[in-house]
Order: structure tokens, then C-alpha cells, then sequence
């Protein structure tokens, strides 16, 4: 049995993408090239790994047994050539939008200040979009903001992050719980780590949101609550700038002090760099 990397890669791309003519888009090969690899690489094994469905090709059990070895028999390869010519190190991260907006830009200056070869590629999604790239092996590392519902993970915490409740400057600065469950509130949309958060710490006291506008990212969120369109609840990390210019405040409530798990998400057929440990420490 002879089998290639470029054959694995045919099959994670036909796997990913659903089809042998995007597969072959994302491979910059053609259709044909990238049915004669499957098609090789098939008649060689004792199953098939792809069920034909019309157009699309769907993993079947044998298929989806070998995707993950095939991703980190790809990663590994990958790592193996980065080696031997030398190149500077390359670390992939996918973060939800607090941490990656707030959090890791000072962290990466500081890393890179200490080993000037060291690269950081930084993917930012929600929380759901940044386990979905740790699971498929495309980073090194995930760090959300709401729990990991994936399994086959590792999950671990990482640090806690203090959240506020905060109001455009001209709004009260005391608010009582009744006015709180009748404000209008800001919130990111569902899948996101800081919705989580905000449903989890605030829904046992408010009991539901009278009110409610959906914003796709935290700084809008915050930009939305300065112009006084509500109250939002967000980490105090993402909105120190506005409470520095005095355009947000902090509303003092009844309400216990507010906070959630930031959590580090890692793929079991991924370990991580020396360089990596030292930027999430």
C-alpha cells in the first residue's frame, strides 16, 4: 500500500468542502485531479471513506474514523517542513472576540518582543466558530469566553474575567432590579461566549429581558450603549476605554459581582509550542 500526503490532502479538503470541484478550488487543482487522488487512494483501502450523495460526498463511519489522523498526519508534516528550512515559528490562535480584541494584542507584542521570529496568525470568531477551528485542526489553540459544549476537546480554564454593566454617561448611575428588567439590553448574538455569560449571570435575577437589540459584535455593542440605545453587560477589559473618556459608566446595582470563566480549548492530536505556553501564561 502506497499512500500520500497529497492524497490526505485531497481527502480533508473533499471532507471540509463537500465536493470535488471546491476541494479542488481549495488545492488550486482541478476537478479531475482531485477525483483521480480520491478515487486512488480509495481503491487501496478496504472501504470506502465517502458515501456519493447527487453531488456531494459525505463522510461515512470508515471516513470519519480516519479525518482526524489524516488532519494531524497533515499538521504534522506541515510542522516537519517549518523545521527544516529554518522558517520563523508560526503560531496559529482562534479566539472569541473579547479575548482577541482585548486581551491578546498586548500579550502577542510582549511574546514577540522576546523572540522577534516568532509569528502569531490570530483567527477572532465566537466562541462556537473557535471550537469548530480547534476540532477541524486549523490553530494550535482556542480561547473562549462561554463553555465548550464540543467533545473530544480539552478544556481547561484559563483566568476569570470581571463583567460590568454599563450605560451611556448621561444615564443613572444607580439602577434598582426593576429598572434593570425593564431597560433595554444590548446583546451579542447566540453562539457567542459573552451572550452566554451575560444570560447565565443576569437571567436568574431579571428572569427574562423585556427588551432586547442584537448587535453582531462587542464594539458595537459598546458604541450602541455610549449613544444611550441601552444598557449593556460586557468585560470590563472591552470597555475601559469608554469609561477612561467618560462616555460609558458603570451602573451600581443590587445585583452580585458579575464575572465568567475564560476557558483554553485544545485539540488531543495537537500539542503546543514552548513559545505558545509562555504567551497564554
Amino acid at each position: 500500500m502506497r499512500l500520500t500526503l497529497r492524497q490526505w490532502q485531497v481527502v480533508v479538503a473533499v471532507a471540509d468542502a463537500g465536493t470535488t470541484t471546491a476541494a479542488g478550488q481549495a488545492l488550486g487543482l482541478s476537478q479531475s485531479a482531485v477525483s483521480a487522488a480520491l478515487n486512488e487512494l480509495e481503491h487501496q483501502l478496504p472501504d470506502r471513506l465517502f458515501d456519493r450523495v447527487g453531488r456531494r460526498l459525505l463522510l461515512n463511519a470508515h471516513g470519519r474514523a480516519l479525518l482526524d489522523p489524516a488532519r494531524a498526519l497533515l499538521l504534522a508534516a506541515s510542522t516537519l517542513e517549518q523545521s527544516a528550512e529554518a522558517r520563523p515559528l508560526q503560531l496559529r490562535i482562534a479566539a472569541s472576540t473579547t479575548i482577541g480584541n482585548y486581551l491578546l494584542p498586548a500579550r502577542i507584542a510582549a511574546l514577540q518582543a522576546l523572540q522577534p521570529r516568532t509569528r502569531v496568525d490570530l483567527h477572532i470568531g465566537n466562541s462556537a466558530e473557535v471550537v469548530e477551528q480547534v476540532q477541524r485542526l486549523e490553530v494550535d489553540v482556542g480561547l473562549i469566553e462561554g463553555p465548550c459544549h464540543a467533545s473530544g476537546l480539552q478544556v481547561q480554564p484559563w483566568q476569570r474575567d470581571e463583567l460590568v454593566i454599563v450605560a451611556t454617561a448621561s444615564a443613572p448611575v444607580r439602577m434598582t432590579t426593576d429598572a434593570l428588567r425593564s431597560a433595554r439590553w444590548l446583546l451579542r448574538e447566540p453562539g457567542s461566549g459573552t451572550r452566554e455569560a451575560v444570560e447565565q449571570g443576569l437571567l436568574p435575577h431579571l428572569h427574562h429581558f423585556a427588551d432586547s437589540m442584537q448587535l453582531g459584535s462587542t464594539e458595537a455593542i459598546k458604541q450602541a450603549a455610549a449613544a444611550g440605545l441601552g444598557l449593556a453587560c460586557l468585560s470590563r477589559h472591552a470597555v475601559a476605554d469608554l469609561l477612561a473618556l467618560g462616555r460609558l459608566q458603570v451602573v451600581q446595582t443590587g445585583l452580585p459581582a458579575l464575572s465568567r470563566q475564560l476557558w483554553r480549548v485544545q485539540h488531543p492530536h495537537r500539542s503546543l509550542p514552548a513559545a505558545l505556553d509562555t504567551l497564554l501564561r
